[in-house]
């Protein structure tokens, strides 16, 4: 008989989320608009701002890959422009740029974080307006619930006049230095697909500081249709808005979003103590402590000369199990279809990638979970570890 499947990071549900979507089904609100967009907007506004620090505005999209674009085409990016993002990321932080037909220029990680390097992010602005192509904006993700170096970041977009998208899709809940990620730039993104930390099944939010920015988000995400009684258009518009059914399912799970939090950090505990005395495996963890992660997914390094295996070693054991895990995000870089990009780096994040391995991190893992993913990882280390045991 096989054994159930431990997943890296499944739907939660809190309970509450029918209430909203029965709400919706008894008014008829069933469009991609109504009282549960407005309220999940509210909600997470509220989560937001209640570091004392923040002011937002929220505008609920079909996903987050959505407000990542939005937030290029309010910046006017176009056909022809440049934009730099983190090389190390899933696809959805790069390929919008793409969309608009300008040029992603990619940029190594730094290792503490695993985030972009401000290092690198400074060379490659340099070299790009030596080169006569000033970059339109910048992508900079918080990978896995990791903040990233926010004050180095923003001081580099300051000094080159460059706007910053803040890539929060793994990060609600993470903050740094007590604010709260999603709030330190103009255009900051959510994600609430099914493996993220709160769900909506599929969506996202643009998160702006100034209400003119979600004004214009909201218009673009609703076909741009101009104040007419016809349908009338001059500028392009998409259909980005996240329906009130799913902001339903949403409004029920911020009501457990700070429980989600706690239960991921949990996760993170037992990895840390797990590996506490294991020669060659580190637990990627907080620089200091202005950094707060959610630990959407803990990750570890494995290093294959002090171990005497390779992280995929420890992935095909644990699959074996009927555990799942993961290796990092393949940087963009190094992606085929971004084999032309440019690139500023010295393989940090390739590195990263090769030695990464994300374990099962979701908030309804059980005692008896954590007891089968402990045993299987023991074995693992006794059966090809050199130093264990």
């Amino acid at each position: 008989m096989s054994k159930e499947k431990i997943w890296l990071s499944s739907p939660h549900m809190g309970g509450t989320e029918l209430k909203y979507i029965h709400s919706a089904f008894d008014e008829n609100w069933i469009a991609p608009l109504g009282p549960n967009v407005t309220g999940f907007e509210k909600d997470i506004q509220v989560f937001l701002e209640n570091d004392g620090k923040s002011e937002c505005e929220v505008a609920a999209l079909s996903s987050g890959t959505a407000a990542l674009h939005l937030a290029l085409v309010l910046l006017g990016v176009e056909h022809g422009d440049e934009v730099i993002c983190q090389s190390m990321t899933f696809a959805a932080s790069a390929n919008p740029i793409t969309y608009q037909g300008a040029t992603p220029i990619f940029v190594d990680s730094e290792e503490q974080t695993m985030n972009i390097s401000p290092l690198e992010l400074e060379n490659a602005i340099q070299d790009r307006i030596q080169k006569g192509k000033k970059p339109k904006a910048i992508i900079a993700v918080h990978l896995y619930g990791m903040p990233y170096q926010v004050d180095a970041i923003e001081e580099i977009s300051k000094k080159y006049d460059i706007p910053v998208i803040e890539d929060s899709a793994e990060a609600l809940g993470s903050t740094y230095k007590n604010k709260n990620c999603g709030t330190f730039s103009d255009y900051s993104i959510l994600s609430f697909n099914g493996n993220k930390i709160i769900t909506t099944s599929g969506g996202g939010a643009l998160v702006t500081r100034k209400k003119e920015i979600k004004d214009q988000a909201v218009f673009r995400a609703t076909q741009a249709r101009d104040a007419a009684p016809h349908y009338q258009h001059s500028k392009i518009g998409f259909n980005y808005r996240l329906s009130n059914i799913s902001a339903g399912i949403g409004r029920g799970q911020m009501e457990v979003l700070a429980e989600r939090v706690s239960q991921r950090r949990k996760m993170f505990e037992f990895y840390v103590n797990l590996f506490s005395e294991v020669e060659g495996i580190t637990v990627q963890q907080a620089p200091n402590s202005d950094y707060f992660s959610n630990h959407w997914l803990t990750v570890i390094h494995v290093d294959p000369e002090q171990c005497g295996f390779d992280r995929e070693v420890l992935r095909l054991h644990l699959e074996q199990e009927n555990i799942e895990s993961r290796p990092l995000w393949k940087p963009m870089h190094l992606q085929p279809v971004f084999q032309d990009a440019p690139f500023y780096g010295t393989g940090i994040a390739k590195k990263l990638f090769q030695n990464g391995l994300c374990l099962p991190s979701g908030s309804n893992l059980s005692d008896e979970d954590r007891d089968r993913i402990g045993s299987a990882i023991r074995e693992c280390l006794t059966k090809y570890s050199k130093n264990y045991g």
